[in-house]
């Protein structure tokens, strides 16, 4: 029998049930104007893009890089938006260096629901931190992924290596330049 805690998760279950999307707006979007930022795990809001954490993560600090714009694709997103998507990328990769002091990391797309997307009509990247230790026998022998931190904890030390003004524009869900 197969038992895991994961106070986060009842929470966010129960929320998603009683949540009204608009018949034309991803969940990104609902997460996005309701202008919660802390608790719905969004690090940091840019002029194209904005990042949140991944509420079923792989591994703690499981990001999420999502254009304002609800788009399926990546050929179609503008230049800009590819730009700003590739610099979010990179502003991922060092926040979670600083706080996490990963051995690796796995950075993708998923595009469409045959390719593994849950969200499929908003595209969007993951990056991933990855250790050498991360492997263990839990997901071989019991179909289970063991997150050893909390969500709230991860995104504390995330926003850390921030620069106080991506910090204080976040919490004031104002944007910032990417």
């Amino acid at each position: 029998m197969d038992h895991m805690w994961s106070p986060w998760r009842s929470a966010y279950v129960s929320e998603a049930k009683t949540r009204d999307l608009a018949d034309d707006e991803s969940l990104f979007t609902a997460l996005l104007n309701e202008e919660r930022d802390a608790e719905n795990l969004i690090l940091w809001r840019g002029e194209h893009m904005f990042i949140i954490m991944n509420r079923h993560p792989y591994n703690n600090g499981h990001l999420l890089i999502v254009p304002y714009r609800e788009v399926t694709q990546y050929d179609a997103l503008t230049l800009t938006e590819q730009q700003a998507l590739a610099a979010a990328i990179d502003r991922c990769m060092g926040w979670i260096r600083n706080a996490l002091s990963p051995d690796g990391f796995n950075v993708g797309m998923n595009l469409g629901r045959a390719a593994g997307a849950g969200i499929p009509e908003h595209l969007h990247a993951h990056v991933v931190p990855r250790w050498e230790g991360d492997t263990n026998f839990m997901p071989t022998t019991a179909d289970t992924k063991v997150l050893p931190e909390d969500l709230q904890t991860t995104y504390e030390k995330l926003r850390a290596p921030m620069s106080p003004e991506a910090r204080a524009s976040t919490k004031n869900d104002t944007q910032v330049a990417e």
